[in-house]
């Protein structure tokens, strides 16, 4: 099973010297993936409930810094060569579609094809009033959003009429590498985050999720795949947990899940953050280095 690591962007991990040692550290240390989630904005008493904790709030500070997720992998990729990249998540339906397509394939060419972006719908309507674009129907809009990408990503000229977005006759350059077209991955843990992952999407992330309900929310998943007359091996199914640790990885395999993320923020020195990554990695990529039997 492969091991991505979710650790940069944010407060400490948001220091460009942070990002690069983290980094090259993962690289050096076997992780398969550096993924980087998105907020614009963070207020200081939502209203919106956090769906991915109990409490319903998110355990990030409102005046911490969060970084662009598609500028910081752009960091990330021009000091690695191996690692894969991916915004976990990019919360698509705030923003341009076009603008994100080129944005996207620019990120993927620089860094040589290895570039996935992970969308989300969002949860803070705080969010969205911000940046003047309805709360209402976002999951519309992702839907439709991520059809003009694709269009954007393989005709030359690029044509597209929605119900949010249209454009005729466009020229967005460059392509991803990869046949004009870009992994995408939704994320999310509701049924409707599901459905999308199965029918629009290469992938999907779960995130904070308890490792006992994991097998059951890849079984829907799986099952949106079969009612959609989708292959479920088409999918990478990727899950950060709340409760990770390295034992449940069997388990977990077993259900289909082909990626587990591990979530951490690293400390502010960067000798200590390249540290901190080895550790990580000796606990969930090499535990026999640390006396602990490899999990089956």
């Amino acid at each position: 099973m492969r091991v991505g690591l979710h650790a940069l962007g944010i407060g400490d991990g948001a220091r460009p010297e942070v990002i690069r040692a983290v980094s090259t550290a993962a690289e050096t240390h076997g992780f398969a993936r550096l993924w980087c989630g998105e907020h614009v904005v963070l207020v200081d008493a939502p209203a919106s409930r956090y769906p991915y904790s109990t409490d319903g709030r998110i355990a990030v500070p409102a005046d911490a810094d969060w970084l662009d997720p598609l500028l910081a992998l752009t960091f990330a990729a021009a000091v690695t060569s191996r690692i894969e990249l991916a915004s976990g998540v990019f919360l698509l339906p705030e923003h341009n579609p076009v603008l994100v397509a080129k944005q996207a394939a620019t990120l993927d060419v620089l860094s040589a094809g290895r570039f996935s972006l992970g969308v989300g719908v969002g949860w803070s309507a705080e969010e969205f009033a911000a940046l003047g674009v309805p709360f209402a129907q976002r999951g519309r809009r992702t839907e439709e959003y991520l059809a003009a990408m694709r269009v954007v990503w393989a005709e030359d000229p690029a044509s597209f009429t929605g119900e949010f977005t249209r454009f005729d006759a466009i020229r967005v350059n460059p392509k991803p590498l990869r046949g004009n077209r870009l992994p995408v991955v939704f994320g999310g843990n509701s049924d409707s985050a599901l459905r999308r992952a199965a029918t629009l999407a290469d992938g999907w992330y779960g995130f904070n999720v308890a490792a006992s309900d994991v097998p059951a929310r890849v079984a829907v998943l799986a099952d949106e795949c079969a009612r959609h007359g989708r292959s479920f091996d088409e999918l990478t199914v990727a899950v950060a947990l709340s409760d990770g640790i390295p034992e449940h990885l069997p388990v977990l395999r077993a259900a289909g899940v082909t990626e587990i993320v591990v979530v951490g923020a690293p400390p502010p020195a960067p000798d200590a953050a390249a540290t901190w990554v080895a550790d990580l990695a000796r606990t969930w990529i090499h535990p026999e280095e640390c006396g602990a039997p490899t999990p089956a």
